[in-house]
């Protein structure tokens, strides 16, 4: 929530004019409270593991750059395609969905904030170069541990059932495999927090990236 009730006073306290963006979001935030705001974390995901994956179900189908797969010999048909998509949004709702509201308070806690004034394009910069840093090193060694023996049977072995990736299938893994990666994608918030606009936008990025990953 905005500590300010109107757009003048939030201009007043900040020194300045509100930019276009910072007054929309005063506008639309600046009566609701920071965990809805939080909230939106949920529906930003479920947009992006719905929407970012579609391009690659394009090619899939379409076979335009199956000269370029590294799988040629494997075809994925929409319905395959589909279940996939029903069976990561199964697991995205009970594991994510759950996670992203219990986490809530650590939020608070390591500082990421909502109100004014919207953070620069450095600063977005900045803190997006730390947290893939952050989350490369990390998420390679724990992808290691996967591989391990002991993290494979009990774990990982999951996220490999589709042994020809598709976009839909970056996600689909063992509730616990979800749980432990979400360690990486978090750390660097955690060391370095900023606004929830970075926080979205990192996400966002994140989870396109494992996307094109899995692209095959």
């Amino acid at each position: 929530m905005i500590p300010y009730p109107t757009v003048e006073e939030a201009s007043l306290a900040l020194g300045r004019n509100l930019t276009w963006f910072e007054t929309v979001w005063f506008n639309y935030s600046a009566t609701k409270s920071n965990f809805y705001v939080y909230c939106h974390t949920i529906l930003l995901l479920f947009l992006v593991f719905s929407l970012a994956p579609f391009p690659l179900v394009v090619v899939e189908w379409t076979g335009w750059f199956d000269q370029f797969k590294i799988q040629k010999k494997v075809k994925y048909s929409l319905s395959d395609m589909f279940r996939c998509y029903k069976q990561v949004m199964k697991l995205f709702l009970l594991v994510v969905g759950t996670l992203q509201i219990v986490s809530y308070p650590s939020i608070q806690m390591i500082g990421i904030r909502s109100g004014l004034p919207l953070p620069s394009l450095t600063e977005i910069v900045a803190q997006l170069v730390v947290y893939f840093l952050i989350e490369d090193y990390t998420n390679y060694w724990i992808h290691r541990w996967m591989h391990c023996k002991w993290g494979y049977e009990k774990i990982h072995r999951i996220h490999h059932e589709y042994t020809s990736p598709i976009g839909y299938a970056s996600p689909y893994a063992h509730w616990g495999e979800i749980l432990i990666l979400g360690i990486p994608t978090f750390l660097g918030p955690a060391i370095a927090p900023g606004h929830i606009m970075t926080f979205w936008l990192w996400i966002s990025l994140r989870q396109i990236e494992a996307i094109e990953t899995h692209s095959g």
